[in-house]
């Protein structure tokens, strides 16, 4: 459902001439899929999520996402994801029902089918005891939880997800990790960054590794190991950031 080809994006920076962000990178991610992108901060992994979502257009390549082209066609692309972004505000002065209903609006759900959805969210990612307290008093876990719930209350079938597990204690990141798990098995195609490499390592079904722009190594956990001949994730992680060259095509 998510296609990826030589896709590239490069910015002008005074100080630094040219900066290539996303470098020619390639993969794919089916349904019933989740597909993790690790690496180090300024890797490129929210620069290629946000080309997915078409925050961004790309200097070139292009992408398929739900069939649709994220340059020809955004609004399809836009209609078929839920796009989670650290950077996307926490509309302060609403509450989480109120956000969820401006969102649901917003992608076109309304009446007693958008209280319905409201209602299930709520449930879904346990806020009853805040969904009317404004956003602005809520910790960093329930704010990042109406921030998801906000993401899939349309039902996206192509979730794309940076950081979703950021700054959560325990209970409330083992919550999100079932709620992607869920997602994995209703059949949606999941794409989403992390640091936390056990987060990775338990969840994902392939993971690609981004350094530099480039995708140095994508792959099953047992091809990562192979490649590598490390066992955990981060000493896989570790390794490929010390390889010279970009691999990883056909593992």
């Amino acid at each position: 459902m998510i296609q990826v080809d030589k896709l590239a994006k490069s910015f002008k920076d005074k100080k630094r001439g040219i900066v290539h962000a996303l470098d020619h990178v390639s993969f794919q991610v089916k349904a019933g899929e989740i597909f993790g992108l690790l690496g180090p901060n300024g890797a490129g992994k929210t620069t290629c999520l946000r080309l997915l979502a078409t925050i961004l257009k790309p200097t070139s390549g292009t992408a398929q996402v739900g069939g649709a082209d994220i340059v020809q066609s955004p609004e399809s692309v836009r209609r078929q994801i839920g796009f989670l972004s650290g950077d996307m505000g926490s509309h302060a002065r609403l509450t989480p029902r109120e956000v969820l209903s401006f969102f649901g609006k917003l992608n076109g759900i309304t009446g007693s089918k958008l209280s319905q959805r409201i209602d299930q969210m709520v449930e879904l990612f346990d806020f009853r005891e805040y969904a009317d307290t404004k956003i602005d008093k809520l910790s960093t876990g329930m704010k990042q939880k109406v921030a998801i719930a906000r993401t899939v209350l349309h039902d996206p079938p192509i979730l794309i997800l940076d950081e979703p597990s950021a700054g959560l204690d325990v209970p409330t990141a083992r919550l999100i990790e079932r709620f992607i798990l869920n997602a994995k098995e209703s059949g949606k195609c999941i794409l989403f960054s992390t640091h936390v490499m056990e987060e990775a390592e338990y969840l994902c079904d392939r993971i690609g590794v981004v350094h530099q722009g480039r995708l140095k190594a994508e792959g099953t956990m047992e091809q990562l190991r192979e490649l590598t001949g490390k066992q955990r994730l981060r000493e896989i992680f570790l390794d490929l950031l010390d390889m010279p060259e970009a691999v990883g095509a056909g593992i």
